[in-house]
């Protein structure tokens, strides 16, 4: 599956590597960072993309802190590498293959991608002290009945593993990871730009969320969850 994203067939889906949410996705991590008091001098990222997340924190954490982001896509790197300056680099290379290790290591929308992601998150574990992973859960009640988007996700931007919040996390502590925090995202409520179906579902979506927040993800869908680990 590692073909797609070499082979110039994800570029083609995702001409801007998702780019567009970064700084959304940044912002929640910045938020779980300031909830525990967390001030990292060194932050890796695996599967960094387009670098916009990395860009983003540098402008919100300290000001000594490195950011290093690992790239496997030739495509991606093309798109990142010239952010890189004094505080922030970039690599065309799997992270799992270095000998580093960093205060923080984040996994943004990336495990479901990977075949094996059971080694891939066993291996990563002794690359940072931190994890941040931000997982999307698209098994919902109303995901599964429909079909198609679950298919449409293997498609268009390669998942090939779906997620509850509880088989995330059972994910994680299975993988011997020890789960310190986690908050929802909905980009489908939250972001801007959104199709008219997710804006039909947008006001149901929150209105759920407001009574019960595990319902909401469970039924109507439109959930991710943002996890520090350790």
């Amino acid at each position: 599956m590692d073909s797609i994203y070499t082979n110039g067939t994800y570029l083609r889906n995702n001409p801007v590597w998702h780019a567009d949410d970064s700084a959304w996705k940044a912002g929640h991590i910045a938020t779980m960072l300031e909830r525990h008091a967390l001030a990292p001098q060194s932050v890796c990222e695996i599967g960094c993309g387009a670098g916009e997340i990395l860009r983003a924190l540098s402008t919100s954490l300290d000001a000594k802190t490195r950011f290093v982001g690992y790239e496997i896509s030739s495509d991606a790197y093309q798109l990142c590498r010239d952010k890189a300056n004094g505080r922030m680099q970039f690599h065309l290379a799997n992270l799992l293959d270095a000998d580093e290790c960093f205060d923080l290591v984040m996994a943004i929308d990336v495990f479901e991608h990977v075949e094996d992601y059971f080694a891939f998150l066993r291996k990563l574990r002794t690359k940072g002290r931190h994890k941040i992973f931000h997982i999307p859960l698209e098994l919902s009640a109303q995901m599964v009945a429909r079909g198609r988007p679950l298919l449409e996700a293997r498609r268009s931007v390669g998942h090939l593993h779906h997620f509850s919040k509880e088989t995330a996390l059972a994910t994680l502590e299975d993988c011997g990871y020890r789960v310190i925090d986690h908050f929802y995202t909905s980009g489908r409520t939250e972001l801007g730009n959104l199709g008219w179906k997710t804006q039909l579902l947008k006001w149901p979506r929150e209105a759920l969320y407001r009574v019960n927040p595990d319902a909401a993800a469970r039924v109507l869908g439109g959930y991710s969850l943002l996890v520090l680990a350790q």
